[in-house]
């Protein structure tokens, strides 16, 4: 099938009743979730987690894909008006959106967030309509020993890059992998790491693990932090929203940049979004003849990044439909998703699954269109929403929370789990350890394990299989020369005194 045969299929998809109707519950939910702080797109999912046992793994992945990408435009609402970010990609936006918010221009940096939003995640959608196929068709050659090297890659990319800390984020990698190896050996039956629970012979859910990890610790994290605001309405009526020539000529390179500088990174495991907008702000101020104006409301501090995090939210997925290597925990979520209705993800989705890949892509079309015309006039709403008091919203999430854990199994114990993770999690954040790489560690364990004794089959136990094959040893050095740079890059900050802090990425 040609280009245009896959893009009518997955037009017709994406336009199904059934389909569109997730389309639009997930990015409205998605805005919601990233102007609320404390909530996030990862806890969102989480809970929601449930609902795609019940679902066909289309809508299911649309609805899913709705939160993930609609965060990040509700995301800069909370900063832009409160300071607040709703997400860590958001965090950049407060620099100087909240100035122009002080400044009375805070209609038009919202109006502008969400323009540059759409820009980045189209060219986002572009990049993964012409090179997730072309990457999947090398991709079929793989085999075990490739697919191992790639994991690792991904679990050492993911600890090196996105957290400030390596050591810490192995360590959580590390019991990631050992969660992941709870119940019964895949291929002798024998039990592992049950502590003769007979519940967890199963294995430990996905479901109770994300959502005690992200959801419980996350509103534990912040009951006592956010507090509702005021917010001034004057600065966000629909008059007050129109820019200026100046600010459109001003926004335009900077989008541009933002959103090549948010498709590279988003490909990459382990950086993503939050990256992506620190990286996009950083350049973008060292480029601009306007120094002197970043940090008291220039309007390329919010376009740039606003473009990134769009960008990367959308590239992320051609790693994790065509690879199989999530980038992000949300990414792990996805892959879930369909691994939970049967589907193995990888190469063969493209051509085998043709139907699902080509119909969320032109429903990211749909979903992105949606949010920029959907944003503007709902900002009274997210005003509203902001100024509920927040121990009314904790008791209503946390309700949620259970029912759904419950509805997978119809079973007690994995509530329990639910609170057990929920602690871990919180204590985890004291001690400041990264949630995020358990997650990862989790998802990507069994896979690993998988691939790991098929290839020791295939080579009868020579280890040196894995630097035997050019793909497998290329990917390799890679992963090690991240773990150097990793080490290297926190002995200087030892030696500095101080530590830059980085974002956990969604």
């Amino acid at each position: 099938m040609g280009v245009l045969d896959n893009l009518a299929l997955g037009l017709q998809t994406a336009l199904s009743l059934q389909n569109l109707a997730f389309c639009v519950f997930g990015v409205s939910l998605g805005m919601a979730v990233g102007v609320i702080p404390g909530l996030g797109a990862i806890a969102a999912i989480s809970m929601l987690f449930p609902i795609t046992y019940h679902l066909e793994l289309t809508p299911a992945l649309v609805m899913l894909a709705g939160i993930w990408y609609g965060s990040s435009y509700g995301g800069s609402t909370a900063s832009i008006l409160l300071n607040i970010p709703g997400t860590p990609s958001s965090v950049v936006t407060c620099i100087d959106g909240y100035p122009m918010g002080q400044q009375g221009r805070g209609g038009v940096a919202l109006l502008m967030t969400a323009v540059a939003s759409f820009f980045g995640g189209s060219v986002g959608i572009l990049l993964m309509m012409f090179f997730g196929p072309l990457i999947a068709s090398y991709a079929r050659e793989f085999g075990a020993v490739e697919y191992f090297a790639l994991i690792v890659l991904g679990l050492v990319a993911a600890s090196t890059v996105a957290q400030g800390s390596a050591a810490k984020s192995l360590a959580m990698v590390t019991l990631g992998l050992i969660f992941g190896t709870v119940g019964l050996d895949m291929y002798t039956g024998a039990e592992r790491l049950t502590l003769g629970i007979f519940e967890l012979s199963d294995g430990i859910s996905l479901v109770a693990l994300a959502m005690g990890l992200f959801g419980v610790s996350e509103i534990i994290s912040s009951v006592r932090q956010v507090k509702a605001a005021e917010v001034g309405k004057s600065s966000v009526g629909l008059r007050a929203m129109k820019p200026t020539r100046e600010d459109v000529r001003r926004s335009v390179l900077p989008m541009v940049r933002g959103s090549a500088i948010g498709s590279f990174f988003g490909t990459l495991p382990g950086t993503g979004p939050a990256i992506s907008a620190y990286m996009a702000y950083a350049i973008e101020k060292r480029l601009s003849r306007r120094k002197h104006e970043f940090g008291k409301g220039a309007i390329e501090g919010i376009s740039a990044p606003e473009a990134a995090n769009n960008a990367a939210d959308q590239t992320s997925f051609i790693p994790t439909l065509t690879l199989g290597i999530p980038g992000s925990p949300t990414m792990a979520l996805i892959l879930g998703a369909l691994i939970i209705h049967g589907i193995t993800p990888g190469p063969q989705l493209v051509s085998e699954q043709a139907p699902v890949f080509w119909g969320l892509i032109m429903s990211f079309w749909i979903g992105n269109l949606l949010l920029l015309v959907l944003n503007i006039p709902l900002i009274g709403v997210w005003v509203r929403l902001l100024l509920l008091p927040y121990h009314f919203v904790y008791p209503a999430v946390l309700t949620f929370i259970a029912i759904g854990v419950y509805s997978v199994n119809n079973n007690v114990f994995d509530i329990q789990v639910v609170l057990a993770f929920g602690a871990l999690g919180y204590l985890l954040r004291l001690l400041d350890f990264p949630t995020a790489p358990v997650l990862l560690g989790f998802v990507l364990g069994p896979l690993l394990e998988e691939n790991f004794r098929r290839a020791m089959l295939i080579s009868r136990g020579d280890p040196l299989v894995f630097v035997q094959h050019p793909i497998s040893a290329t990917v390799l050095a890679l992963a090690a020369a991240l773990l150097v740079l990793g080490a290297w890059s926190a002995l200087r900050q030892t030696r500095q005194g101080t530590a830059l802090p980085t974002p956990e990425t969604d």
